[in-house]
């Protein structure tokens, strides 16, 4: 039963950039104006030109651009905007007063803020130093830091010399950095010296001796200092040159002068998270990773300059990307590193209240661990400076929407959006015009054909399937690092459905437009042949007290599938009959008697990836005796070994 939770006003609509820009449409190209997110959408897909084109204007990049598009019948071979020039660092760096640009805050409550116009002056310092060791455009830099403001400066100088970012967060293992980081041959390598989880401090610099052993390509280290502390001692490896951030105090200011660079100059190295093999680099494009976040910023989520936007991420996560990118926007962003419930259980939201965030972000994961808690957030804190709370990560359950509007905020837009690493954006996220429907993503993203395909690619509403792009789109990777004709990247997205992009999300599209996500296609259920999210377990295992997480897998049996669901109990609870057949037959009522898992077993852990998403492949190839080639990927491997000859699972 589909709930309806929130609508804008009229006059939150009439006063939105989405009407604003319909506007602007109208001036140039005689639109009529609607306040119809499905009108505007089908416009934007099918006038792709003046659209793509019309963010540009509306967005005021700032380039040289050039009316010019290229079409082919390989989706990535679609070009946009040839010949047009731009600078994607300059872009970032959009004010240069002495308002707040960047807020820091550490786990133990550090707060540091950088202005607009300390933000440039180092920038242009840090461009200086790269430009004496030597840095061309298209080199790589390759930084292992935690989420500080030192972070967004490297990034927007590597940026705006043309050469390419690549990041790790250092709660990557030594081995997870080196088999990623060693692809794509970095000169410089830039490390903190430690960072601090949950009160634990981890001294990152002492894995840096092994990283040089391994990574050859490395001839320049720039070590920083963990904001507050002072430098830690490490040692030296021969044949390497070192700097320490504090350096830069001698370096003298000189403004920067930007290159404009191709719409396709590479921007950034992304690592897909998957267990399956080793991690893809994902090579983007400056122009396109620009468009897009813009639209989405702008368009989509309502940011407006000063807003405050706070994500909370790593910056070995694609939201990390998309967070910096607001400050081309004018906005202000706001930096948390470290453990999101230290000493605090709604230590987020204080922060949200403090620094008058207006956009909040953070992961379905999180807002099932506040409603699991009963947290009543509104009583505690206003947030009227709270306009939006984006949700991602995973599929958001319908008690997760139910839980934000009915303790955290009521008067808000809850959008709950899903794209990828893969294009470092969005495919399906919200808007403004449409309604939030409790369990539901609102739309597709202006500009993206996106739709829903059964196994025989035909279009399906209303029914479970494969999620599909069917047109081009700017954030579309680059390419693939070290990928000879393509091979790899085409065999990623573009196989399985001969000239669409393939995302390999479950999914499904309603009638009205909007969209429900329930999983890796590749972890979906096929018990009796027929094909079930995992999702629908999930939503109706959480509500338990007594199970703190889970991870649900589907096992080959006696030419068949079999649904196995592991459990983490919470403390005081044991696994008993009673509970088994409680949790059977609330999955069989709630969900359908084809859900109900055979199995139920306990656990110790559930094995996640770096950036927090259950890995429910892993799981399956384990109890099924195949080998997991990237176990670096996971933040938690030793946990693995949990899942290993379980007697269970023999009969």
């Amino acid at each position: 039963m589909t709930k309806k939770l929130w609508s804008a006003t009229n006059k939150i609509k009439i006063g939105s950039n989405l009407y604003k820009f319909e506007k602007f449409l109208s001036k140039i190209y005689n639109y009529k104006i609607s306040k119809n997110y499905s009108k505007l959408l089908d416009w934007s897909i099918k006038n792709k030109e003046k659209f793509w084109s019309s963010i540009w204007d509306y967005c005021k990049v700032t380039g040289y651009k050039n009316y010019k598009f290229k079409y082919s019948n390989e989706l990535f071979k679609n070009k946009f905007l040839i010949n047009s020039k731009l600078n994607f660092g300059e872009n970032l760096l959009s004010k240069k007063d002495d308002s707040k640009a960047i807020t820091f805050i550490s786990e133990n409550g550090y707060r540091e803020v950088r202005s607009w116009k300390k933000l440039n002056y180092n920038v242009s310092k840090i461009i200086q130093l790269f430009k004496k060791i030597g840095i061309k455009e298209k080199e790589r830099i390759a930084c292992y830091l935690p989420n500080m403001i030192e972070t967004v400066e490297s990034f927007i100088a590597t940026s705006s010399i043309g050469a390419i970012w690549s990041s790790c967060s250092p709660d990557f293992g030594t081995n997870g950095l080196i088999e990623r980081f060693d692809q794509i041959k970095p000169k410089i390598l830039i490390i903190s010296d430690r960072y601090y989880y949950n009160g634990k401090e981890i001294r990152v610099i002492e894995r840096l001796p092994l990283i040089l052993k391994k990574i050859k390509s490395i001839k320049n280290v720039i070590i920083i200092n963990y904001p507050g502390k002072n430098y830690l001692n490490h040692k030296k490896v021969k044949g390497v040159s070192y700097f320490n951030w504090e350096e830069l105090k001698n370096i003298k200011y000189k403004k920067i002068q930007f290159k404009k660079y191709d719409f396709d100059q590479d921007l950034a190295i992304l690592y897909s998270s998957g267990t399956t093999g080793k991690p893809k680099c994902i090579c983007h494009r400056a122009g396109g990773v620009l468009l897009q976040h813009l639209k989405e910023h702008q368009l989509h989520c309502n940011i407006r300059p000063n807003d405050n936007i706070f994500y909370f991420t790593t910056c070995g996560w694609m939201m990390w990307n998309w967070l910096v990118s607001s400050l081309s926007s004018k906005a202000s962003i706001v930096l948390f590193d470290g453990f999101p419930m230290f000493k605090k259980k709604d230590l987020l939201f204080k922060i949200a209240e403090k620094e008058k965030i207006t956009l909040f972000g953070i992961s379905a994961k999180y807002i099932d661990s506040l409603r699991k808690l009963n947290l009543k957030i509104k009583l505690k804190y206003k947030l009227k400076f709270l306009k939006t709370i984006c949700s991602t990560g995973s599929p958001l359950s319908e008690d997760g929407f139910n839980y934000v509007y009915k303790n955290i905020k009521k008067n808000v837009h809850l959008s709950s959006i899903s794209g990828g690493t893969d294009i470092v954006s969005c495919f399906v996220l919200g808007n403004l015009y449409s309604s939030v429907i409790s369990g539901q993503i609102q739309n597709n993203g202006l500009g993206m054909d996106v739709d829903v395909f059964n196994e025989k690619g035909k279009s399906i509403i209303n029914k479970k399937g494969e999620l599909v792009c069917k047109n081009a789109f700017p954030s579309m990777p680059l390419k693939f690092w070290n990928d000879k004709n393509n091979k790899k990247f085409k065999n990623a997205y573009f196989n399985k459905f001969k000239g669409y992009w393939h995302h390999g999300d479950y999914a499904e599209r309603k009638k009205s437009g909007s969209y429900i996500i329930y999983g890796r296609s590749d972890a979906t259920l096929n018990p009796g042949g027929v094909r079930l999210g995992t999702s629908e377990i999930y939503s109706v295992v959480e509500n338990f007290k007594e199970i703190k997480e889970s991870i649900v897998v589907g096992q080959s049996w006696e030419n068949d599938i079999r649904i196995i669901l592991f459990v983490v109990l919470n403390l005081k609870f044991s696994l008993d009959k009673n509970l088994i057949l409680k949790i059977k037959k609330n999955i069989k009522i709630d969900a359908s008697p084809r859900h109900v898992p055979s199995k139920i077993i306990e656990v110790n852990d559930i094995p996640r990836t770096k950036n927090g998403k259950i890995v429910e492949l892993a799981v399956k190839n384990i109890i099924e005796g195949n080998k997991i080639k990237n176990v670096q990927a996971l933040a938690n491997p030793e946990v693995l070994d949990d899942y290993k000859n379980i007697k269970e699972l023999q009969n």
